[in-house]
């Protein structure tokens, strides 16, 4: 069975890719993605914020007295000598890229134009196979209309494209007011893929203590239908790989992205509840839905229920809506209960 797909430039043995959490973190753990299945790899983000916050600590503690007790500080290493700021994470991509045999794909989370540019060019230089633009912007400020919120996001990506060569993904958000014309502009702009979707972490609030809540609540199959909607959209309308992202949790999620368009199907969430041995499970269930089929490569599965490839294209489209209203039924139970309950 041929599972292989490319990927933003790269082939892939599968399509299954372990995005970034914590387990991407660790070596040992990247071992075990790879051992079990996995056909890349992305690091955890590279926070610009991280590394500015802790070189001003490392400036603060060096500087803090050189008036009072000049001649201690030669016990300080110089700052260009201290390994902190993205020593580490560099590292990591240059470890990784010898620990396993699978695409690493290093993420980038900037908050300038300089850092996006300078950490974007240290990554290709530690061997990263790629690059994934984590755009996380919320768009907060009041003035700023749906058009500056787009064209910072081309901005970011033209100014990496022009830095690396190796290949670009960026991650959509699901909130411009035209997805579809967003995806294409990204790609003419440069992107190899588009990652669909950045899940934008929302607080919730704390009623007893009267304090916001930053918890973190992973993804779950309920959230697959508006990533499902937008690959089937795109798929065969973009040169750009597709990757399907959120609420992958077993290998029905993984068969319908890939029905619908996906290149690629990335999980994090099941990773982290179940373990890196899951890709496995992942891989398996994969294996035996095509088998069960007689498909025989992926490629007669890929696409084959996007918009383009049905005979009833509405089905994604406003129609399909208004028909699902119409034929819904109240539930047995909800029936003969007051309107103000069943609300």
């Amino acid at each position: 069975m041929d599972l292989t797909t490319r990927y933003m430039g790269l082939q892939l043995k599968n399509p299954l890719v372990a995005s970034a959490s914590p387990l991407t973190g660790e070596l040992d753990s990247l071992r075990r993605l790879e051992d079990a299945g996995a056909a890349a790899l992305i690091l955890p983000s590279l926070f610009q914020e991280d590394i500015e916050a802790e070189t001003a600590r490392y400036e603060h503690l060096t500087s803090a007295h050189d008036d009072s007790w000049p001649e201690g500080l030669s016990n300080f290493p110089r700052l260009a000598d201290a390994q902190h700021g993205p020593h580490h994470y560099l590292e990591l991509v240059r470890r990784a890229r010898q620990a396993v045999g699978v695409p690493v794909i290093a993420s980038l989370n900037g908050i300038s134009d300089e850092g996006w540019i300078s950490y974007a060019k240290q990554l290709e230089q530690a061997g990263a196979n790629g690059l994934e633009l984590n755009i996380y912007f919320i768009p907060a400020d009041l003035a700023a209309t749906g058009r500056d919120v787009e064209q910072r996001y081309l901005d970011i990506l033209r100014l990496v494209r022009k830095a690396v060569s190796i290949p670009v993904a960026i991650k959509l958000s699901p909130y411009f007011s035209s997805v579809g014309n967003m995806a294409m502009a990204l790609h003419d702009a440069g992107a190899d893929a588009l990652v669909l979707f950045n899940r934008f972490y929302q607080p919730d609030l704390d009623l007893t203590r009267l304090q916001v809540l930053n918890d973190l609540k992973l993804s779950d199959p309920s959230e697959i239908r508006l990533p499902l909607l937008w690959l089937a959209v795109l798929s065969g309308r973009t040169r750009a790989s597709l990757a399907a992202s959120t609420g992958v949790n077993s290998a029905e999620e993984v068969v319908k992205y890939l029905l619908v368009g996906a290149d690629v199907v990335m999980t994090t969430s099941s990773l982290l509840r179940l373990g890196p041995g899951h890709m496995a499970t992942l891989l398996a269930g994969l294996e035996k839905w095509l088998d069960a089929r007689e498909f025989a490569s992926l490629k007669h599965v890929r696409g084959i229920m996007s918009q383009r490839s049905l005979r009833d294209p509405q089905a994604f489209e406003r129609a399909n809506y208004v028909k699902i209203l119409h034929d819904y039924r109240v539930p047995t139970l909800a029936v003969g209960i007051p309107r103000s309950i069943a609300q």
